[in-house]
């Protein structure tokens, strides 16, 4: 992962949940979008131009591949079902 160029001026939340999704739109004629919903906010994620995808965006669509591959594994590994929450660290109910 490369050096942030500029430093950060804000940040914006958006907790997964109810209601959030992520999805890719691929166009014939232009370059995809990628929509992550959260309930009444929507973020597109583009290429630099909708008629080109430059070396940078194949970049950056491979960080961004590999850091949503990485959130859900760290995702996967925290969840518990109610069941596995109800259980001691023997296996057996509390």
């Amino acid at each position: 992962m490369t050096r942030r160029r500029t430093h950060r001026i804000s940040t914006i939340t958006l907790n997964t949940g109810r209601g959030a999704r992520a999805t890719n739109h691929p166009y014939p004629a232009r370059t995809p979008v990628l929509a992550l919903d959260f309930g009444a906010v929507s973020l597109l994620v583009t290429t630099s131009a909708g008629d080109l995808v430059t070396a940078s965006d194949v970049e950056f669509a491979r960080q961004l591949a590999h850091e949503a591959d990485q959130f859900a594994r760290s995702v996967e590994s925290k969840f518990t079902t109610p069941d596995q929450a109800n259980e001691s660290p023997q296996g057996k109910a509390a």
